[in-house]
């Protein structure tokens, strides 16, 4: 009993009370600090209304999304065709005008956006014949140029593939429409001749004016004939190997023409 009350009156003291208001108001003052600070950090009763982004560019997405203290982060690149090129297609989060989603400062929109090239896998050429490595890039969407190299082995066979000047190895991706370079062996069977200038003629002149010198063979690439007629009327927009004055390729060479049938 006499404990007790010695500890109540102690705690009735001046000093005591002083002590203990003290601590009290220390505590309510970090208390306070705390959910200032909070408030401050997290943004509290922030809101910012999620502009829609989709159909506009990524470059115009930007100064949107800088105005309102906002960042994006491109998720992914989807194939698209019908669109340009880095049209945003998909956002998240959504456009508060849809979702009724309200965001902080510094919130982070994820972005998917279109790109106009498919991607395809590089096949394996190298010992296969110029012909039938021909076929397999056109099968493949891809586009190619011809470029031949004296041998005395491998006569009509593809002995290196080239991407943007570098050989590129089987599986490597590249974009649908790429040009591929196929170097081809030629023997030296032949002497060398000059190679003809076909620019402009239809397919049929081509054959009567290669028929004339009797040195070479005609390939055609005409992605838009349909018919026999067509094929024979298309107009030449190209060849491999290339017309350069006095560049000589071997004698029964094989020249590459890539024609259209809408183009005069």
């Amino acid at each position: 009993m006499d404990t007790l009350k010695k500890l109540r009156a102690f705690i009735w003291t001046r000093e005591f009370l002083k002590k203990f208001g003290l601590v009290v108001l220390f505590y309510l003052l970090v208390i306070t600090i705390t959910i200032f600070y909070l408030s401050s950090y997290t943004n509290h009763g922030q809101q910012i209304s999620v502009p829609n982004l989709v159909g506009k560019t990524v470059a115009k997405s930007t100064t949107i999304l800088e105005e309102l203290d906002l960042t994006y982060e491109v998720l992914d690149s989807i194939y698209d065709p019908s669109k340009p090129e880095g049209t945003i297609i998909d956002q998240d989060p959504d456009p508060t005008s849809f979702s009724k989603v309200f965001v902080k400062e510094g919130r982070i929109i994820r972005l998917r956006v279109s790109k106009k090239s498919r991607m395809i896998e590089m096949p394996s050429l190298v010992d296969k014949s110029e012909r039938f490595a021909e076929s397999i890039l056109k099968n493949r969407g891809l586009k190619y140029r011809i470029q031949y190299q004296p041998t005395n082995e491998a006569n009509g066979a593809v002995l290196k593939q080239m991407y943007q000047g570098k050989q590129i190895e089987e599986g490597v991706r590249i974009p649908i429409g790429s040009t591929i370079t196929l170097v081809v062996g030629r023997n030296e069977a032949g002497a060398p001749v000059d190679i003809p200038n076909l620019f402009g003629l239809t397919i049929m002149e081509a054959k009567m004016r290669l028929e004339s010198l009797g040195k070479f063979e005609l390939f055609t690439v005409c992605p838009d004939c349909a018919t026999a007629e067509d094929s024979l009327g298309a107009f030449i927009q190209s060849q491999s190997p290339e017309f350069l004055e006095g560049m000589q390729i071997p004698n029964g060479s094989t020249i590459t023409v890539y024609a259209s049938k809408d183009v005069q």
